[in-house]
């Protein structure tokens, strides 16, 4: 199962058999009230600070979210994503669920991007997924419907399996379908950690698609937030996540780790050449 994105100049291939390809998560002003009061103004200094540096930490693929409250998304995201692609090389994840602002952005992007996102809901679903095929993309789908998110893993599987199925019959191929579990903070529920497990181990094998999820979100409230967060996103890895949204910076460590102890690294080459790149900066 291999998802293709591309840049004007870069391709990057999703697949269960490679590399964990990771998307820098650090361009979304959630949670970030100098982003969000940037992004108001018009300004995008910080949009370039944050692709630069996230791809300078090793992201494979840049997310791009402008969507703060007041911010008019239909003009400001294209002109982020022609300011992204003017300073890095990545392919970029399009983040909205404003249908007039990925269409406006797509228009902008030279090359074959990742749209994030389509959910379950009857309005996502016929506005974002025939545009999904026209512009011939790769989609995440997140399993959650008008309703919000289930508690339990069971409906967020068949919500996987709804969207797959709804996506196919537009004409979207099967490996350009990523579909995401969803994170919760576990500091909120106890059983958030076993219930995204659990649905991440049905939808991987009952479906075979790609998969993502925002490996940030459990350890929002806690302490050492890091140490969760890479931890996580092993045991995700190793469960058939294989393109995560990360704050690259923080966790690539335990990527690399994961992949190297589950055979995707040869020779553990990767792990290797970015423990000696590490050294080299202390």
């Amino acid at each position: 199962m291999q998802t293709t994105v591309s840049s004007k100049s870069r391709e990057v291939v999703i697949s269960d058999t490679g590399p964990t390809i990771l998307i820098g998560e650090r361009i979304n002003p959630t949670g970030k009230k100098k982003l969000q009061e940037e992004l108001l103004a018009g300004r995008l200094d910080l949009v370039r600070q944050e692709a630069l540096q996230q791809v300078e930490a090793g992201a494979d693929i840049l997310d791009v979210n402008v969507g703060a409250t007041g911010v008019d998304e239909v003009a400001l995201l294209p002109e982020a994503v022609k300011l992204v692609m003017e300073v890095t090389d990545v392919p970029l994840c399009l983040d909205s669920s404003n249908p007039r602002a990925l269409e406006a952005a797509l228009k902008v992007y030279e090359g074959r991007p990742l749209i994030n996102s389509v959910t379950a809901d009857q309005a996502s679903l016929n506005d974002i997924l025939p545009l999904v095929k026209e512009r011939n993309c790769a989609v995440i789908g997140l399993t959650m419907d008008e309703k919000g998110i289930p508690r339990d893993a069971a409906r967020r599987v068949e919500l996987a399996h709804y969207i797959v199925d709804r996506a196919l019959q537009v004409g979207i191929e099967r490996q350009d379908i990523v579909i995401d579990c969803l994170n919760m903070p576990a500091a909120a529920n106890a059983e958030a950690s076993s219930t995204l497990i659990e649905a991440i181990i049905e939808v991987r094998s009952q479906l075979g698609v790609n998969m993502t999820l925002g490996a940030s979100n459990i350890s929002f409230g806690l302490p050492d937030r890091t140490l969760l967060n890479g931890v996580f996103l092993s045991i995700a890895i190793h469960l058939g996540v294989n393109c995560p949204v990360v704050d690259v910076a923080k966790v690539r460590q335990y990527a690399l780790a994961a992949d190297a102890l589950l055979g995707k690294d040869q020779h553990m080459r990767r792990f290797i050449q970015d423990y000696r790149r590490r050294q080299k900066q202390t």
